[in-house]
């Protein structure tokens, strides 16, 4: 069996773009006991594996997915907002410069850990007051990294994007699959007509 271990409804609806049959199992992991200490790298593969880690014991013998996206800044890291205030301290901190996505996927399969992150960089738009306003009142931040959304009109504070689309929705499509392959499951076998 095949676990999602996120409560992402992005990394759901990536995964339902192919037919393999998988369950939404969230993992109980406290993200909070991993520390950010310089390396945004490492710290987001540490949490991600810690989310597989997890659900081992239950599912020791089933493929369990597991992500974490973090956005990364001015030597530090954006992670969901803990309110609306930190939400717009973000894009304010975010504003007219770049910042990196990161995403670090995990399979964990018996005793075996496969893991990679994927980088996207993203220039934001210069974001006065009214529209950081305007667009935490349109677009629902609290369950994104760095308190915005690529898809659909959230991408209007968007200026550029260099990397992976789906890395920023908090999925990278083609890192999931080079893990998966280690798995024995080609993500190519299961391409679904849309």
């Amino acid at each position: 069996m095949l676990i999602l271990a996120s409560t992402s409804p992005r990394r759901k609806e990536i995964l339902n773009f192919f037919s393999l049959k998988f369950k939404v199992i969230p993992s109980n992991f406290d993200e909070t006991e991993v520390k950010f200490v310089k390396d945004a790298k490492s710290y987001v593969l540490e949490i991600a594996e810690k989310k597989a880690l997890a659900l081992d014991e239950r599912f020791f013998n089933d493929i369990i997915i597991s992500a974490d996206t973090i956005v990364y800044a001015h030597n530090k890291i954006y992670t969901k907002p803990n309110n609306a205030e930190d939400a717009k301290r973000i894009l304010e901190e975010l504003s007219n410069s770049w910042h990196e996505i990161l995403t670090a996927v995990c399979i964990k399969h018996k005793n075996r850990i496969y893991k990679d992150v994927e980088k996207t960089k993203v220039l934001f738009h210069d974001l006065d007051e009214i529209k950081i306003k305007k667009y935490h009142n349109a677009i629902y931040f609290s369950d994104k990294a760095g308190g915005y959304a690529i898809q659909k009109a959230g991408s209007i504070i968007i200026k550029k994007m260099i990397g992976c689309y789906y890395n920023a929705m908090g999925m990278p499509i083609n890192t999931l699959n080079k893990l998966l392959m280690k798995a024995g499951i080609d993500l190519w076998d299961y391409l679904k007509p849309f």
